[in-house]
């Protein structure tokens, strides 16, 4: 059996592991994959972008099996151009994955759909934007609608900073296409929950919910960021509320979507706020999330091969189980000096000896002319440390990714700070 994963960060290599290790004789190819994941399998210098190229790739090695990890090849397309050539690909058509490339349409399908997140316009124009932020007052969020690499959401304390982030996007195109629309977003307050649920459009499997960090320092301080680090289990994320999450938000989403002549299926994420009114949607991604993934494949006990393959063949799920180990992850990010604003490329690593219960995931890698691993982006490593408690997993996550050899590194040693607070998974449970 042969499988493609379309990508070549830290997410992918933590997928192509875990195929791997679901069935030990699978073929791995990755496009454009990355050093880490070419210890698995066969990397092909084919941009993950390239819609024309992966087609071509995959017609060509007919795999059994083709798994889109970015969001952008899925809001390219890739999904409806594999499918017409015939190949199972696990991922949503360009018109579902607008639940992720258009906030401005996943904003419009939960209102419509009655689904449970915050009030929100949206704007192209700076000066309505402003009057709308002044309207929810402060703190206010602002969003730039299109894709921003996780990068787009801006939360901010005054209005100050509010007509700042709205100047940033609508007049000085600081983020492109992805922010000359914009949403004016009432900011909410409690836990964010990552939920991830793998679907054929009707039948939903939800995962173990996961908890990521934004925010590039310590205390969850500083910029935003594509992900600092994620931990999983969740001890708010309890059988009752996940359950909640699937009838409330799940459902109806997907119901929504096939009314609108977009059926999704893949892996449907919502980025969810604990609320005293219970979860909310933040958002939706349309794929698996980074770093959350390199934190919860490690737990999964079944075969994650199994459902991708029966959602890819149009099978469908009936059948299909999760199940889960009771240990506790923590993946540690290791960025590039300058991430985010800068990161630097082309820096030396070394990377130190690990044990079989941690799983260094190469994020940002590749190799020089020489042969020697350098930094090619600015999250370099996922490193991910798998445990009895939450605090050993810390502890050996953070030790590991301290142990890489890598100038101007920048780590958060507090992974999984919120959980330790509330006392959570000290003993195992």
């Amino acid at each position: 059996m042969k499988a493609l994963i379309v990508g070549g960060g830290g997410r992918e290599h933590a997928l192509a592991w875990k195929l791997q290790k679901d069935q030990p004789s699978l073929e791995i190819i990755a496009a454009p994959g990355n050093p880490g994941i070419a210890a698995l399998g066969r990397c092909a210098p084919v941009s993950a972008d390239d819609v024309a190229g992966i087609v071509q790739l995959a017609t060509k090695e007919q795999p059994d099996l083709v798994v889109i990890g970015p969001e952008a090849p899925l809001a390219a397309g890739l999904a409806d151009a594999l499918r017409s050539a015939g190949i199972p690909v696990f991922g949503p058509s360009r018109a579902a994955a607008r639940i992720e490339s258009s906030k401005a349409f996943a904003k419009a399908l939960m209102r419509e759909a009655g689904v449970p997140t915050a009030r929100a316009a949206r704007f192209v124009d700076a000066a309505a934007a402003k009057r709308s932020a002044r309207e929810l007052g402060a703190p206010v969020v602002v969003k730039a609608s299109g894709l921003a690499a996780g990068k787009g959401v801006l939360v901010c304390e005054t209005i100050a900073q509010a007509d700042a982030a709205i100047d940033s996007m609508l007049t000085n195109d600081s983020f492109g296409a992805a922010g000359r629309e914009v949403l004016v977003e009432e900011f909410m307050e409690g836990d964010e929950l990552s939920l991830f649920a793998i679907t054929d459009g009707t039948t939903v499997l939800p995962m173990l919910a996961a908890q990521d960090h934004k925010r590039l320092l310590e205390g969850d301080r500083g910029p935003n960021t594509g992900g600092m680090g994620a931990y999983a289990p969740v001890s708010l994320a309890s059988a009752d509320l996940v359950a909640d999450a699937v009838d409330r938000v799940f459902v109806p989403t997907l119901d929504a979507l096939r009314t609108a002549g977009a059926p999704f299926s893949g892996l449907l994420y919502a980025g969810l706020m604990l609320t005293p009114q219970g979860p909310k949607v933040v958002e939706f991604n349309a794929r698996f999330g980074d770093p959350e993934t390199e934190a919860i494949l490690p737990l999964l006990e079944s075969s994650l091969l199994g459902p991708l393959l029966a959602v890819a063949s149009g099978r469908g799920l009936a059948g299909q189980h999760l199940r889960w180990t009771s240990s506790h992850a923590v993946t540690t990010v290791v960025a590039a000096a300058g991430y985010p604003d800068k990161p630097r490329k082309g820096n030396a690593v070394k990377l130190p000896p690990v044990d079989a219960n941690v799983h260094i995931f190469h994020a940002g890698t590749a190799l020089d002319a020489s042969g020697q691993l350098v930094t090619s982006g600015g999250r370099v490593f996922a490193v991910t440390a798998v445990a009895p408690t939450l605090e050993a997993a810390r502890a050996e996550s953070a030790r590991v990714a301290g142990a890489i050899e890598l100038e101007g590194k920048q780590l958060r040693r507090d992974i999984g700070w919120r959980e330790q607070e509330r006392g959570a998974g000290a003993s195992g449970n």
